[in-house]
């Protein structure tokens, strides 16, 4: 009898204690779901900005180096918010790449061109000694549209320079702030401008290497061949405005 009894009161036990830890499983799964969810809600926004690499903060140009150089060339300036580029006489191009490169990614940037200014982005840029910046990066163009002397629709702003030009062309003139957006996903590219896709394209294809054979970056075999590079940014010999620059890898 006593060993039925404590048998039956050891099953009871079992049972009741089952019942709490079965309980305290579904309470701590229903409470872990609920802060997933609030930590979701309250951190979305931070999640979000943790993709983002900022290129360029308006306090320190630790990002960038001079194209086939170690430092920093001059004529790069920091004001206020703002990478500047100034011009100063006798000064040599001075182009200048991210430290690190990037295959798939979305760039996003604010330029500000001078009057009669010309610049440019790069990207997919490879380093090599003696060759210029843009025999190796495709370039999105930056220019006033205006005043800058013979120019023609693929050198418009907002274009693939030399190659694709910019549809539609809403570039703001010179003076106001111009808002643009690079993707790159494997082959394909898209150019965005204040807003609007402007220019896509697809590397390595048929039209492509027709487009190349025609343009003045026929003879240049290393033209926009690489997967990854550096982005780039142009001193053309004129003032140029940039900020908000940042940018984040695609998978």
């Amino acid at each position: 009898m006593y060993h039925s009894k404590r048998k039956n009161y050891l099953y009871k036990f079992k049972l009741e204690n089952r019942f709490y830890v079965y309980v305290l499983l579904i309470f701590g799964l229903l409470f872990s779901g609920c802060q997933a969810d609030n930590n979701s809600n309250r951190n979305g926004v931070e999640a979000a900005d943790e993709e983002w690499t900022i290129l360029f903060d308006g306090e320190s140009i630790d990002h960038w180096r001079g194209y086939n150089m170690d430092g920093l060339p001059d004529g790069w300036l920091i004001e206020g918010d703002e990478l500047v580029f100034r011009p100063e006489e006798g000064m040599n191009t001075t182009d200048i790449i991210t430290n690190e490169k990037y295959s798939d990614f979305e760039f996003r940037a604010e330029y500000n061109i001078s009057e009669g200014g010309n610049s440019g982005i790069f990207h997919h840029v490879i380093e090599q000694p003696g060759q210029a910046i843009f025999w190796s990066g495709p370039e999105m163009q930056i220019l006033d549209n205006e005043a800058y002397p013979g120019n023609e629709d693929f050198q418009r702003s907002g274009s693939l320079y030399d190659l694709l030009p910019a549809d539609p062309q809403n570039t703001l003139p010179p003076g106001e702030w111009n808002s643009v957006r690079i993707i790159s996903e494997g082959a394909d590219m898209e150019y965005w401008q204040n807003g609007e896709k402007v220019v896509e394209f697809t590397r390595w294809s048929p039209e492509w290497f027709e487009m190349v054979r025609n343009s003045k970056f026929e003879c240049h075999p290393s033209f926009g061949t690489v997967p990854e590079g550096h982005i780039g940014l142009q001193d053309h010999g004129d003032e140029v405005r940039f900020r908000n620059i940042e940018i984040r890898r695609l998978n």
